[in-house]
């Protein structure tokens, strides 16, 4: 396996050329490392590029670099330059001090001598200690990263792996990625370490690959089970081992059933980050509540209420994970109405069941893709395309609610102008107002305030 680097910006092409050579004539050498060139030894194209510099001390590197480029600055030391304006990090070696009783300070020490073979070390995984001179074209793998990356393999680079825990979910993101098989010796390594001190978005932000660039996320999930990293999300746990109905599930347990519908979410991706990383969490969590409400009753096995205890379990699950509130948000109704799709089609619902529906979900086109994904998730059974999800698509659209909840038509300034003053009773107005629309009472602002009139006006509306 060789290394062609792949840029199609000009800018970023003579910019990595002119640094590469500024170094080099100041007696230093610049080397690709990384991602950009994993990427390209896989054939990708190099959208960011990661250059480590050797020979040069930090303080002439940024004197060199400033004379050319306008920088930011990363680091008490130097020790990450990011070029304003052009994807490019420069960075120098650097080592680590294992300080104090507890021997968890870590600090950085830049050493401009160190050799690549040393400060590749430090790094995860082999397929991420390959270095390309880009004046040169030489490439440097002390480590086997092109080996493995043939193999399709993923191996951790030295013992230093465990200088950092959060590796374990680096390597959950990048077998789903890159579809590689975790190195047994990789997943004993794993074992060892704990998430403990780890921060909350550190964790999130592995998760969040997982799902918005994962080509397989069920190899990303099966390793974190083999490692026992599986423990550290409670909610998982359980999956493995819950029966389900082999009539409907012929695909195994509950594990297997989510594994095989992030499988086809990932088979299926909008492009959009969002969308995607809404819709794949609720993929993720769907069947949370299985374990705690599966029963067998006259032979058959049921799950009766599991989307209520889904929702629930979900919101602790990404609580845990994110503080991103207008995430959760999006992420815990579409489980919660993930089987409503299919419903709705079955008794061929009206317009009211489905304007709710988007009142309660807020996406219906969200929504249906989740329901998709949750009906593809059953090999060997056949794949029937969703016709419900078709269905719910065109009645919504019809409705001009594929993609927001109604808006309500009579507002607050409304009944303001009505002479009503604002307080409980105008809220409780307002939402019987709202609750009539959906179900078809009204649907202009018009009859709606003539609506809004008579609750003013009635005995029962007075008492709202």
């Amino acid at each position: 396996m060789g290394i062609s680097l792949k840029i199609d910006d000009p800018a970023l092409l003579s910019a990595m050329q002119a640094l590469c050579t500024m170094v080099r004539e100041a007696g230093g050498r610049a080397l690709l490392v990384g991602g950009c060139v994993r990427d390209a030894a896989l054939g990708l194209q190099a959208k960011d590029l990661d250059i480590e510099v050797f020979g040069i001390d930090p303080a002439q590197l940024h004197k060199l670099l400033r004379g050319r480029f306008p920088l930011d600055v990363v680091g008490q030391a130097f020790d990450v330059i990011k070029l304003q304006g052009l994807p490019i990090d420069v960075s120098l070696p650097c080592r680590r001090s294992t300080t104090g009783p507890d021997r968890k300070k870590l600090d950085r020490l830049c050493d401009p001598s160190m050799t690549f073979e040393d400060a590749a070390a430090r790094r995860d995984f082999t397929m991420n200690a390959i270095a390309l001179d880009p004046l040169t074209q030489d490439v440097l793998d002390p480590y086997g990263g092109l080996r493995d990356l043939e193999a399709r393999t993923l191996r951790h680079t030295s013992d230093q792996f465990g200088e950092d825990p959060l590796r374990v979910l680096r390597a959950m993101q990048f077998a789903s990625r890159f579809d590689l098989t975790v190195a047994q010796d990789t997943v004993a390594l794993c074992r060892t370490l704990t998430p403990d001190g780890l921060p909350q978005e550190r964790l999130f932000e592995e998760w969040r690959k997982l799902i918005v660039k994962g080509l397989r996320p069920s190899r990303g999930l099966s390793f974190l089970r083999d490692c026992g990293w599986v423990r550290y999300f409670p909610e998982l746990v359980p999956l493995s081992g819950c029966r389900q109905e082999p009539d409907y599930h012929p695909e195994g347990d509950v594990w297997t059933h989510t594994l095989h519908c992030l499988d086809a979410f990932a088979g299926e991706r909008s492009g959009d980050e969002w969308e995607d990383l809404v819709v794949g969490l609720a993929v993720l969590c769907h069947d949370f509540g299985k374990p705690a409400t599966t029963k067998v009753e006259d032979g058959r096995i049921h799950s009766r209420g599991h989307e209520t205890v889904s929702e629930v379990l979900t919101r602790a699950f990404l609580g845990r994970l994110t503080n991103q509130a207008d995430l959760i948000e999006a992420v815990a109704p579409l489980v919660q109405a993930h089987l409503r799709p299919r419903a709705l089609f079955e008794a061929q619902a009206g317009a009211s069941a489905i304007r709710r529906l988007a009142r309660e979900v807020g996406r219906i086109d969200r929504l249906v893709r989740v329901a998709r994904y949750d009906h593809m998730g059953r090999p060997p059974q056949p794949f029937d395309g969703f016709p419900a999800g078709q269905w719910l698509i065109e009645k919504s659209r019809g409705l001009g609610v594929e993609r927001e909840a109604p808006h309500p038509l009579v507002m607050g300034r409304h009944l303001l102008e009505l002479g009503l003053e604002p307080g409980q009773r105008m809220g409780a107005i307002l939402k019987a107002c709202y609750d009539a629309q959906i179900d078809g009472a009204y649907a202009t602002l018009e009859e709606g305030l003539a609506y809004a009139k008579g609750l003013i006006s009635s005995p029962g509306g007075k008492r709202l």
